[in-house]
């Protein structure tokens, strides 16, 4: 691609939409449209200093397009209603099923590549093993409306005759790094770690309510956001992969346990980590294993190693959460 080509990004001011830009902005592409509802403050700092063509709101933005004439070289759609503790069903249907379908609509009569953030909130309870065949998409049973409604959207994705020249949708794992500072209770457990760190020297995890796990070692495949941004990018200028959906995570299952202690070794400090009860609206929606098969994206071509759960807590809390910094 051309650095003056131009670009969407929806969810531009949240987490990883404001990192994808500034990676975009060291890229050199700077003719952004930025979309999302830039009305809250705490989302301000995530896009400072950094360089775009035009900002839209999110509930104007198809108004928006319908004068729009420059051509449109790649749609980025991050924009989503993340909250899983959210379980009213029609703020996520709205959001994630209804907006993504317009999306696509728009991308496939404009014949524009699309990459769009899925979730592996959709495996739901590991009955599919995390393996991101198309065939096994219509058979999960996500556990809450969120990953119920990113589900939605990928089967109807999958069901159309009509779509983008391009497109892929990335099933994110547990993603943590810097530009969170906006989630609250949403934001990684990093995040909350190295508060409640900094807060009482303590750190709370939930205890386990499943037999075959221990307290603390509830595993999650934790991926740093700056890979989620290198492989975005890649499929942004590559066409070695195919359309479909693609697991995005490092392939690896690690405890919360070792994310803990690994954000008190990277400030100094000696694990000190008490066990709390789960909340009992929690307990029969909660994911107790997740692991990304990575095969199907390696076999597409892409080579880079991920950053290991050391590796990207050490980056995260020396250089973005202990000064205070964005990305």
């Amino acid at each position: 691609m051309k650095k003056k080509e131009i670009i969407v990004v929806t969810g531009s001011a949240g987490f990883i939409g404001s990192c994808l830009v500034g990676f975009l902005n060291k890229e050199g592409f700077e003719n952004l449209l930025l979309v999302d509802d830039f009305s809250a403050e705490a989302k301000q700092n995530n896009l400072k200093n950094k360089k775009y063509l035009e900002r839209i709101d999110r509930e104007f933005f198809f108004d928006w397009l319908a004068t729009f004439n420059d051509k449109i070289s790649c749609f980025i759609h991050l924009g989503a209603k993340t909250d899983t503790t959210e379980f009213d069903y029609r703020v996520h249907e709205y959001f994630n099923v209804e907006y993504s379908e317009r999306v696509w609509k728009y991308c496939t009569d404009k014949n524009i590549p699309l990459i769009y953030a899925s979730s592996a909130a959709t495996y739901g309870a590991n009955e599919q093993e995390f393996n991101d065949d198309h065939t096994k998409v219509f058979g999960l049973k996500p556990l809450n409306p969120y990953g119920i409604s990113k589900n939605e959207f990928d089967k109807w994705a999958l069901k159309q005759e009509k779509t983008p020249s391009k497109w892929i949708g990335l099933k994110f794992f547990n993603v943590y790094g810097p530009n969170e500072y906006h989630k609250g209770k949403m934001a990684s457990m990093v995040y909350h770690a190295f508060n409640q760190i900094n807060h009482s020297g303590t750190v709370q995890l939930f205890k386990s309510c499943h037999p075959g796990f221990s307290d603390g070692q509830q595993v999650r495949d934790f991926i740093y956001v700056k890979d989620i941004l290198k492989v975005i990018y890649w499929l942004m200028i590559n066409d070695s992969a195919g359309n479909g959906l693609y697991n995005l995570g490092t392939g690896n299952a690690r405890s919360f346990k070792d994310l803990t202690e690994s954000t008190f070794e990277s400030i100094a400090r000696h694990p000190n980590i008490k066990y709390i009860e789960m909340p009992v609206n929690m307990q029969d929606k909660y994911q107790y294993y997740t692991k990304a098969d990575m095969r199907k994206l390696g076999a597409a071509g892409y080579k880079d190693r991920f950053y290991t759960v050391e590796e990207g807590v050490k980056d995260y809390v020396e250089n973005y959460l202990i000064p205070g910094e964005y990305y």
